[in-house]
């Protein structure tokens, strides 16, 4: 597994001699950040996994305490987020056609050049009208579980997210001896709230290395040890 994430991150950095593959067919989405799906804007790398993203898209995910990737979901150092050089470096050197006029742009210009291209302006002003759904008569829960912060089942340590309740637990309550509830299970639909586990920390252990939301689909059977 290791193995294969570097070798997608270092395709992701790689092009072949002569320009990216695909000509200029598909270029402007060879270089489009993953989560606003425009042109890169200043894009920063993760030095992790190699995934790049305009500075500004990623920054919601440095103000975390334990952030991910957004596109493969590995945590990653916050302090280890470079500008991605060789990227702009491109950016600068590519050409690509407007998805209006068919104008060649280079791909650093390409957003200015769309919001000031009439034939783009006017493919948006044709595109059709976002329709609100037809409100539901289904009442609106009034609890909603909290899955993303914890509260230590030791001693109440409060707006812990998963890794960190992990590491609080095994830095402070490694010799506890008492029997506790996972938070974690507990907040899960299946999770039973009055379950206690005879070994907490080899429970976080074992069964809390990643994010139940992110990874598991909710089921009704618990995995509880």
């Amino acid at each position: 597994m290791a193995m294969f994430r570097s070798l997608v991150a270092s395709a992701q950095q790689r092009q072949p001699p002569g320009g990216p593959a695909g000509g200029d067919n598909g270029l402007e989405a060879q270089y489009s950040c993953p989560i606003c799906l425009e042109v890169y804007h200043r894009p920063v790398a993760i030095g992790s996994c190699g995934h790049t993203f305009c500075g500004e898209c990623l920054q919601p995910c440095l103000q975390v305490p334990s952030p991910l990737c957004p596109l493969c979901r590995l945590p990653f150092d916050p302090k280890k987020v470079d500008k991605a050089t060789h990227v702009e470096k491109q950016l600068s050197s590519y050409k690509a056609p407007c998805r209006g006029c068919n104008k060649k742009v280079t791909l650093a210009k390409m957003r200015v050049h769309i919001s000031s291209c009439m034939k783009v302006q006017e493919q948006m002003a044709n595109c059709p009208k976002f329709v609100p759904v037809v409100p539901t008569s289904q009442p609106i829960p009034s609890t909603v579980p909290n899955r993303s912060t914890f509260t230590c089942p030791y001693c109440g340590a409060r707006n812990l997210d998963q890794q960190e309740l992990v590491k609080h637990c095994v830095d402070n309550h490694r010799s506890d001896p008492n029997r506790v509830v996972c938070p974690i299970c507990s907040a899960m639909p299946w999770g039973d709230p009055s379950y206690k586990s005879a070994n907490f920390l080899q429970h976080l252990l074992h069964r809390h290395k990643f994010s139940y939301d992110t990874f598991v689909p909710e089921t009704k059977g618990q995995l509880l040890l």
